[in-house]
């Protein structure tokens, strides 16, 4: 891997911080702190090719040239999504969380300086903290997370943990924020590199760890207001359909965790434990059951979680077989209940070996919940319709990317390994979704509506995170 600004920067800040166990808080100052700068009037803005819908010459940026090359952005929208939350580096090591106002790019409030846990000895340069906007029980929490050894020393190995702080968004000065809280919970399972990821799509945070991938195998809640750690577990174990079953649940996961208990995949079926169970939610032309090999076992998977619904993909019946066209749903994550379903030629899941953690597309949702989509698989759950965006032989597939509330998406015709992608703009409230090219280049937006804005995260010419928002017209 060829080693970039941001890796030796990230080095240098960790073992800073570790050693030396600095305290010193970043100053708001927009000029005064390295690990982060904003242009917002000062200087000019990023050139930035936005859709037609968004002003490229407004708005305000921030670069992030500490971020190493491969990694992911730790940029969040705040659940009222009136701000944006960055993680930032400090002058003597560790790291920080700075809030911004969408609309103007003032910064709101940043935190104290907070030092992750002692990397892993085989951990990977990519591996950087993330950062997560969360609301839960009606109170609104950043969250940034590591992976790290506590407690490790001369006579001890130390225990590998993911560890949370978690910030109270209203609450605490505006300079020099600390934790409401730090929760450690322990992998049980080795998380080479990367192989840990922090969400809250079901409603609760889920620390899930033991794969690479959007979905890794084992998992734990936490709950933001108690810090009280919930363990599930072995995931094949969670579900009562599951017992003495092990080739049926092999591929099992949580993949979210509600206020229910854990949405547990399955690879074939999937359940809330105690609530509901997949095969009372079949969606119609669904087969009730899936063969393979010399069994019969649960049809339908989890495909992925976004504001507590979740996309599921099933194989569809046909002359009471298992070969019919692929059915798609959308459902609530704690009751179970469809809100939504169509046929799409889309299939990511064609073998039972298929099944795990890995998914193509992530999925999205608009901001009022209304609009949802993974890939070429699009729903206005309002009118209970689908739009399918597989390609035809002839047109290509669209990939969708970011939907406003309006209906209007924006996404990507995705044509194999083409290094050039072509961006698209949609609306979702047609039978078609009506796709219209924009052209290679075109910037699609993280979220399409921050504050009347859109949030663009990107690398600009020198390889540096740039966080933009542009204003709509």
């Amino acid at each position: 891997m060829r080693v970039t600004k941001g890796t030796s920067v990230l080095a240098a800040v960790l073992m800073t911080a570790l050693l030396a166990g600095c305290s010193n808080t970043p100053s708001s100052d927009d000029t005064s702190y390295p690990g982060a700068t904003v242009s917002r009037n000062a200087k000019p803005l990023a050139k930035l090719a936005v859709p037609p819908a968004y002003v490229g010459a407004k708005g305000w940026d921030e670069l992030l040239p500490w971020v190493p090359e491969h990694a992911d952005p730790p940029v969040t929208v705040l659940p009222d999504a009136a701000a944006v939350a960055v993680l930032t580096v400090g002058d003597a090591g560790g790291f920080a969380v700075r809030a911004r106002a969408a609309d103007t790019g003032e910064v709101l409030w940043t935190s104290a300086v907070w030092n992750p846990p002692l990397p892993l000895e085989y951990a990977d340069k990519e591996d950087i903290p993330t950062v997560l906007g969360v609301e839960q029980d009606g109170r609104r929490f950043v969250v940034v997370a590591a992976h790290g050894t506590v407690g490790k020393d001369d006579l001890h190995k130390g225990t590998e943990v993911v560890r949370l702080a978690v910030f109270d968004v209203a609450d605490g000065p505006v300079t020099g924020r600390k934790p409401l809280r730090e929760v450690d919970v322990p992998v049980t399972v080795k998380a080479d590199n990367d192989g840990w990821r922090v969400s809250a799509d079901g409603g609760r945070v889920l620390v899930a760890h033991g794969d690479h991938g959007r979905y890794p195998t084992w998992g734990a809640a936490v709950d933001l207001v108690s810090g009280k750690v919930t363990s599930y577990g072995h995931p094949a174990e969670l579900l009562k359909q599951c017992e003495g079953k092990s080739l049926e649940c092999g591929w099992s996961r949580v993949v979210a965790a509600s206020s229910k208990g854990p949405l547990v995949g399955l690879g074939h079926g999937f359940g809330v434990p105690g609530a509901w169970f997949s095969d009372a939610v079949l969606p119609r032309g669904a087969a009730r059951s899936y063969t393979f090999g010399f069994s019969d076992s649960w049809n339908g998977d989890v495909y992925g979680v976004a504001a507590g619904r979740f996309l599921a993909q099933w194989h569809g019946a046909e002359n009471n077989d298992s070969d019919g066209p692929t059915v798609w749903s959308v459902h609530e994550v704690e009751s179970g209940t469809a809100l939504a379903r169509m046929e799409c030629g889309y299939e990511e899941f064609p073998t039972v070996t298929s099944q795990g953690n890995s998914r193509n597309y992530p999925v999205v949702i608009s901001p009022s919940g209304r609009f949802l989509a993974a890939g070429p698989v699009a729903f206005d759950l309002e009118r209970k319709q689908g739009v399918c965006l597989q390609g035809d032989g002839n047109r290509k597939t669209i990939a969708v990317g970011a939907i406003a509330d309006d209906g209007v998406a924006y996404g990507t015709a995705v044509d194999g390994d083409a290094s050039d992608p072509v961006s698209v703009r949609l609306d979702l409230r047609t039978a078609t979704g009506d796709p219209k090219v924009l052209g290679a280049g075109i910037e699609i937006p993280q979220h399409t509506s921050v504050a009347g804005s859109g949030l663009f995260v990107t690398r600009d010419e020198n390889e540096n995170v740039l966080v933009a928002l542009r204003p709509l017209h």
